[in-house]
């Protein structure tokens, strides 16, 4: 069976181009209208992915993306006709996977839902375990243990562990870790940063000291001292 798209928005016109293109692309898709709406059908329909607009009556997008992040690890892209960085950056920060504003081209939205749905199939599977101290990342169960402890990261929080503890103590540029997410490196750069800094909380709090380090003006690098 086809994956299953919920697209959320309050303009009529926009959520049925979205509707038409991706259904002439096979996809199957249901709607909402309302940030309420989309969280009692996302809870209902469990979709593959949400398309998600940022401002929306009753339940803004922001909101709406917080509670989804809290009860599922469903792919989020943030659909917004916002064009500051602040916004976009914002909507990355809340667990979002991916943003596009709008206006946008219907053939880039199926483009960028096949591309976010093939990284959390998790295509590209990790031999066996990697370890690093009390960090387990498991890339069969597409889970993560610090000192035994599960550790609920979103996908892409979980593509950029692997790539940073897999490597540990080298330093990997923007570039090497947007193609890790997206597969090209012309993504939106500060992307990256947002993601890398919600993925450091939620290792430093597990882990009760730093786990990620920045090497300003280049990228990131994962503390080899902490291995065993």
């Amino acid at each position: 069976m086809s994956e299953l798209i919920l697209v959320v928005d309050d303009e009529p016109k926009v959520a049925r181009l979205a509707r038409d293109y991706l259904e002439k692309n096979g996809f199957r898709v249901i709607t909402a209208a309302d940030g309420q709406a989309a969280l009692a059908t996302a809870r209902r329909e469990k979709p593959d992915l949400v398309i998600l607009d940022l401002m929306l009556p009753k339940l803004d997008g922001r909101e709406v993306c917080k509670i989804l992040r809290r009860e599922s690890d469903v792919p989020i892209i943030m659909l917004t006709a916002l064009s500051e960085e602040i916004d976009q950056v914002t909507g990355l920060e809340i667990g979002a996977d991916d943003y596009i504003s709008k206006p946008f081209s219907p053939r880039a939205l199926v483009a960028r839902v096949r591309a976010l749905l093939r990284r959390t199939r998790g295509e590209v599977r990790a031999p066996s375990l990697l370890r690093v101290g009390g960090l387990v990342v498991d890339a069969e169960r597409y889970s993560v243990t610090m000192d035994g402890e599960p550790l609920k990261l979103t996908p892409n929080e979980f593509k950029l562990l692997q790539a940073l503890a897999g490597r540990a103590g080298q330093t990997l540029t923007r570039q090497q870790l947007l193609e890790e997410l997206h597969g090209t490196a012309t993504s939106f750069d500060r992307s990256v940063d947002s993601h890398i800094k919600n993925l450091r909380k939620k290792l430093e709090t597990a882990a009760g000291k730093p786990m990620i380090e920045t090497v300003y003006g280049i990228g990131y690098r994962f503390i080899e001292e902490h291995q065993p």
